[in-house]
């Protein structure tokens, strides 16, 4: 850590980048008070109140890691967690092609090690067991990892890191294959993390890696993606800096459509020659310089589109309610929390959000306190207006839920512009 700084100090003190040290001086937004995304209450405590804590994101002026103020350790929030991978088909259905490609690409057989960072429920890992390849998961959430274990993936439970990378290391562990998806913007200390990654890897091995875009997230208003347990917002230019201080260099990157425009690094070690470099890492870096993604001023405009979107929402649901129409949401996922929360929505504009997630049915939203009920009850509800949440799938969840039709319901998405349909 540059600056003398160690990241506990940087932490408690929140106006540090948390990777280089440097000072945060620009505000990319701030959201308001929240609660943690994932912290769903039971019907004991519904009265019981919550914390809620500021959501501010910054930006580092020179290694440009757009980062969120960090208030809750790793381990309050990702030790019991509620979201299962497994739920969504759209997820289920890139992750297995996502196997059937890497397998030939990287030619893995029954003799390669694989290890995925942040395993979940397992949803990625079963994909290799037809091809009979050892793998291995890490994850923090007992609950989630029991159900890994049920599909036969033997799990480690705990965060991944240096410390952890060395104990696998002198266990004799090495990967040909280290995936980490949606995991790399969950790190506070994104530095350790990754310094754990050559540690583990084979010499010819290569980490793939998946996060959501800094630039869509800019380009499309996402603000919504924001959240406590994200602690980072990662542009390629960012993660090729971090990961070149600690020997990988990333010799690939491909776009993807989830979670509303990712991207997927391929990483090996600088002196593995058996990988040479795309000429797509160097047309994503300069289009992500032709965006402005160096420019301090693009980040700073960043709030006043957030705001438009708050402004135009409760424009709709004031003209709605007014008339009498029931409003109700699908999808009680972490960033429908920030978005519910950031516009200050209520039990009294929406009467419930359905969610397929068994776990999640029964419980409450965190802050806004609304109602998660199950999709078997769509048709008993009869919504006039369905508001999709997680707008990223909202081809799916608008398929899933089309019995709204019948009476007459309509869909409304928000990001990156309110929209009914």
């Amino acid at each position: 850590m540059e600056n003398g700084k160690g990241i506990e100090e940087i932490d408690m003190e929140n106006g540090y980048c948390r990777f280089c040290g440097e000072k945060l001086e620009t505000t990319m937004i701030d959201l308001g008070l929240s609660p943690l995304s994932n912290e769903y209450v039971t019907a004991k405590d519904i009265y019981r109140g919550q914390f809620f804590y500021p959501l501010v994101v910054h930006v580092c002026p020179k290694c440009f890691l757009t980062q969120a103020a960090m208030y809750q350790q790793p381990e309050q929030i990702f030790g019991e967690y509620q979201y299962f991978s497994s739920f969504s088909s759209s997820w289920l259905e890139h992750c297995k092609e996502y196997v059937s490609m890497i397998v030939p690409r990287l030619k893995l057989n029954e003799s390669s090690h694989v290890l995925e960072i942040a395993c979940n429920d397992g949803y990625l890992l079963q994909y290799f067991l037809p091809y009979h390849i050892p793998v291995k998961g890490i994850d923090p959430a007992k609950n989630v990892i029991e159900k890994a274990a049920e599909r036969g993936i033997p799990v480690e439970c705990g965060f991944f890191d240096e410390d952890s990378a060395q104990a696998m290391s002198a266990n004799g562990e090495r990967y040909d294959l280290i995936i980490g998806n949606n995991v790399l913007a969950h790190v506070p200390d994104i530095g350790r993390f990754v310094a754990g990654l050559p540690v583990v890897l084979g010499e010819t091995g290569t980490v793939t890696m998946e996060f959501p875009h800094l630039m869509r997230l800019l380009e499309y208003a996402q603000f919504d993606t924001i959240y406590h347990e994200h602690f980072s917002y990662l542009s390629l230019g960012t993660v090729c800096t971090v990961f070149e201080r600690y020997g990988l260099k990333i010799y690939d990157v491909e776009e993807l459509p989830t979670h509303g425009g990712s991207l997927r690094i391929y990483a090996a070690h600088v002196e593995d020659p058996s990988h040479s470099t795309s000429g797509r890492v160097e047309e994503m870096l300069q289009r992500e310089c032709d965006f402005g993604l160096r420019d301090m001023a693009v980040y700073r405009s960043f709030s006043q589109r957030a705001s438009r979107i708050k402004l135009d929402t409760l424009s709709l649901f004031a003209e709605l309610k007014r008339n009498n129409k029931k409003i109700m949401a699908f999808g009680a996922a972490a960033k429908g929390n920030t978005f519910i929360n950031y516009c200050g929505i209520k039990r009294d504009i929406i009467d419930g959000v359905f969610d397929s997630n068994i776990h999640k049915q029964g419980l409450y939203l965190p802050g806004s306190l609304i109602p998660i009920l199950s999709p078997d009850t769509l048709k008993e509800q009869r919504p006039d207006y369905l508001l999709i949440l997680p707008w990223n799938l909202s081809r799916e969840i608008a398929e899933s839920a089309s019995c709204i039709r019948e009476w007459g319901g309509k869909f409304i998405t928000c990001i990156p512009e309110v929209r009914v349909f």
